[in-house]
């Protein structure tokens, strides 16, 4: 089967976008490649297509078809891929932590006799010996890596099970490979190669640049909610096409509501604290209803693809250049023009510097945290988390660091939070990585950076996406 077939008779499209062409030829070859297109350039076409063509390979008598794993951080775009994919009759299917066990058990007895042909899992899937006995049936030809930057501890989304990859690849078989994402500096790019296991010459690069030639960037400096307001408002008159408005705190996105209720402009709100069927329901209204004006946190995004959104508005500054980029990059997928606006406030800045703090815990800390959910695991049960809190923070019911090491524990499968019975939650020690001050301070040193970067970009008297490509190691796009 060719590609060309594939790309037309699943996917409706009559040619390859961009470098997509290119990077299909390389994976069909048994190349290995890293992959960066700017969000919304069909990335994913880059290894759905391959493994169809895969799948459609003649295998001898009783040996089921290849299987090509796709291996994706994101739990809601696992189900919103599949589902578009068996929309269009492709066998596929994801297994996460949403699924009920009996659900779980059933796929895995598919997979194991010869059934989808993509399979959709995060990393952390690895660490359960059901999901490596039924993988070991199947014989592997491609993995891909899906949002590639989580594998680098230099990356702005940092994922522990993604530095195991070179391992899982070698369990898989050392099938082919393809690492994409939307954005990587030259440093995450030379990591991820390295977390990969590959020499550089191994790995070969298909850059499309991040340059998006119909979004406008522009930054409004503000002083005050006031101010702030009146620019969202200003905005939203002007267009009445789709649109999202990102909040750094879930309070101040509320105060923005009911200023913007008493103003009588239409709008809807989501955030992570909704109850998950709520935010469901809210996402698919603004998927599915047209010129929906939203304020969101940047837990709106994942699963987010729209393509006529017309403006993609920042209220407060965002702690990184790379969420930013990505943030900004849910606008005019369609490729008509769309604005992308950053509202400055320089008291912002306190919010941002205290998150860094909050994201980045001492040793000690860790340490602390980590003594208490061993030993005192059942007042844990009994008098929930917030006993935690006052037992580690006392009076600063703001500090948010309890929330980052109980997340960390879990990325590096220290703990297992599902465990809410009698027993103990801890089921690994704390890796060393977590126990070394010098690392400790080096990730904070570089968070803080990435929020200086920040404010050199909203100070910028140049092109903004000038400023964007240099950041990102690639050549000015203007003259």
């Amino acid at each position: 089967m060719q590609a060309q077939t594939v790309l037309q008779e699943v996917f409706g499209h009559a040619s390859f976008r961009g470098q997509q062409g290119a990077v299909i030829e390389h994976v069909m070859e048994g190349k290995h490649a890293l992959v960066i297109m700017p969000t919304g350039m069909g990335k994913s076409l880059c290894y759905q297509v391959p493994a169809l063509m895969m799948a459609a390979e003649p295998v001898s008598t009783g040996n089921p078809p290849p299987l090509a794993l796709v291996l994706s951080p994101l739990i809601a775009l696992m189900k919103d891929q599949v589902d578009a994919l068996q929309a269009r009759g492709v066998s596929c299917t994801f297994i996460n932590s949403s699924l009920m066990r009996q659900q779980r058990e059933a796929r895995y007895a598919s997979i194991g006799t010869g059934e989808y042909q993509l399979l959709y899992v995060t990393p952390e899937r690895f660490r359960k010996p059901e999901f490596l006995e039924v993988i070991a049936r199947r014989d592997v030809k491609l993995l891909a890596v899906d949002e590639a930057h989580c594998i680098s501890e230099w990356g702005h989304d940092f994922r522990p099970d993604y530095t195991r990859i070179d391992e899982f690849r070698q369990l898989l078989g050392s099938p082919t490979v393809i690492a994409l994402t939307a954005t990587a500096t030259l440093e995450v790019q030379q990591d991820i190669v390295a977390q990969l296991g590959f020499e550089p010459d191994q790995v070969k690069l298909f850059h499309e640049g991040i340059d998006r030639p119909n979004l406008q960037l522009s930054v409004e400096e503000v002083w005050g909610t006031d101010e702030k307001l009146a620019q969202i408002v200003r905005l939203r008159k002007a267009q009445s096409g789709s649109a999202i408005v990102y909040f750094t705190l879930i309070k101040t996105l509320m105060e923005f509501s009911d200023r913007l209720d008493e103003l009588q402009v239409p709008h809807l709100v989501y955030h992570g604290q909704l109850e998950r069927g709520q935010r469901k329901l809210l996402q698919e209204r603004f998927m599915n209803e047209p010129g929906h004006l939203v304020l969101a946190t940047n837990a709106f995004g994942m699963g987010i693809d729209k393509e006529d959104i017309r403006f993609v508005i920042h209220a407060d500054v965002p702690g990184s250049m790379e969420s930013y980029y990505q943030e900004i990059g849910r606008a005019g997928r369609d490729g008509l023009p769309s604005e992308c606006v950053l509202l400055y406030d320089q008291a912002d800045l306190a919010t941002q510097m205290e998150f860094v703090q909050w994201s980045n815990p001492d040793r000690e800390f860790y340490e602390r945290v980590y003594d208490l959910l061993k030993h005192d695991w059942e007042q844990v049960v009994a008098f929930g988390i917030e006993w935690l809190h006052e037992k580690l923070h006392f009076k600063q019911k703001h500090d948010h660091r309890l929330e980052t090491v109980l997340s960390m524990l879990e990325r590096y499968g220290v703990i297992d939070r599902s465990l809410l019975s009698k027993e103990c939650a801890v089921i690994d020690e704390l890796p060393a990585r977590l126990l070394d001050e010098s690392y400790l301070e080096r990730k904070r040193l570089r968070d803080q950076q990435k929020l200086y970067t920040l404010v050199e970009y909203v100070k910028c008297n140049g092109d903004r996406k000038d400023f964007i490509q240099e950041y990102f190691g690639l050549p000015a796009t203007t003259a």
